[in-house]
């Protein structure tokens, strides 16, 4: 798939699941010995993942937390207590199999792919993917994040992993991320395709104080008046523009994540802020693949809810967590194989030679 420009990427086209499928799940659901909907959306999410993969005997053994790693220049303005030393030193961990994502993963049966799509580095890191577009982005407050070619060329790599990992039979994807500063990048992201007030959403990331948090505000209000958002009238043409200005590589990585399920069928488990600032991004891009995502958990920023809103999602897990690296969406799996266990191997109304329960409503 050539994606090399922008228009390139608005010419993809998103196929809606196959409801047939989701209506076969759903009446096999209501087959079980139990009230109608008694699992409420849990039974939603099975039937989701069946009208994606188009088949009512789902497939979710085999799933991958894609962890897309990436430095940005806005880190230099001092929004972060941490440096951007500590993106490279996470991404070894993700790489060695130590990192937050890897243990939890272990314990879900979720295998962890970092990804190197822009941290500032030279160094090849053993056990983390290498497809770096460029060392970081530029410090967006000065001059946009990233050029047109940047964008379009994290997008297109990141469909084609998507495509790789089908082909060797994975069925469910987990979006993640790590980069210094990318809760900046993201709550800026979602304010311009929201239209909302920065203020209103921007956090303390990874824990900054009052002091950094209101320096954060102040970074995020003045670069967002640097560039013209609300003035383009093409969707696509506005998202595009906001990410290349304000967001980041591991955005953008995520962006093509999300597009790349709903072209080979996957369903896309979303994670925290920075997750759902780039399927906001991926659904204004390309509509329609917002019915290929899974909303993991409410975490502790509040841009999640206005995002969650914009997209129709509902998270499964309120948690308060702020932790990242995908972890929310890896520890989404339990209950799904809890759900899909009982999908499969539950009691049914014949088998207790009972009459089944009537809709009414």
């Amino acid at each position: 798939m050539d994606l090399s420009t922008k228009r390139d990427i608005y010419k993809i086209e998103i196929h809606k699941p196959d409801e047939a499928a989701f209506n076969r799940a759903k009446n096999r659901f209501n087959s079980i010995a139990k009230p109608l909907d008694g699992l409420g959306d849990f039974e939603e999410m099975i039937c989701k993942i069946a009208g994606i993969q188009g088949d009512e005997d789902i497939q979710i053994k085999k799933r991958a937390a894609l962890i897309m790693c990436a430095d940005n220049g806005i880190v230099e303005e001092g929004i972060s207590q941490s440096g951007k030393e500590i993106t490279l030193n996470v991404a070894r961990a993700l790489g060695s199999g130590i990192s937050s994502a890897c243990t939890l993963g272990k314990a879900a049966g979720v295998d962890v792919i970092p990804i190197d799509i822009g941290i500032d580095s030279d160094e090849g890191i053993e056990g983390v993917r290498n497809f770096k577009i460029a060392q970081g982005t530029r410090n967006f407050l000065k001059e946009p994040a990233m050029s047109e070619t940047q964008v379009c060329k994290a997008i297109e790599t990141s469909i084609e992993l998507v495509k790789e990992l089908s082909e060797q039979g994975y069925s469910v994807l987990v979006t993640g991320e790590m980069g210094i500063g990318n809760t900046t990048t993201s709550t800026a992201v979602l304010a311009a395709a929201l239209n909302i007030d920065s203020d209103e959403i921007t956090g303390r990331g990874a824990g900054i104080d009052d002091k950094g948090l209101s320096r954060k505000k102040e970074v995020i209000r003045k670069a967002l008046g640097l560039y013209i958002f609300n003035d383009i009238e093409d969707e696509r043409e506005r998202a595009f523009h906001i990410l290349q200005c304000v967001g980041g590589l591991d955005i953008a990585g995520l962006v093509g994540v999300v597009i790349g399920g709903a072209l080979y069928n996957m369903p896309v488990v979303l994670d925290g802020l920075i997750s759902v600032a780039a399927a906001v991004i991926a659904q204004m891009l390309t509509p329609g693949v917002r019915d290929y995502m899974i909303a993991s958990h409410a975490g502790r920023e509040k841009g999640i809810f206005q995002a969650l809103k914009f997209l129709d999602l509902k998270p499964f897990i309120n948690g308060n967590m702020a932790l990242g690296e995908g972890t929310g969406g890896i520890m989404l799996f339990p209950l799904i194989d809890a759900v899909y266990n009982f999908y499969k191997n539950a009691a049914r109304f014949n088998d207790y030679n009972m009459d089944e329960y009537k809709r009414y409503s």
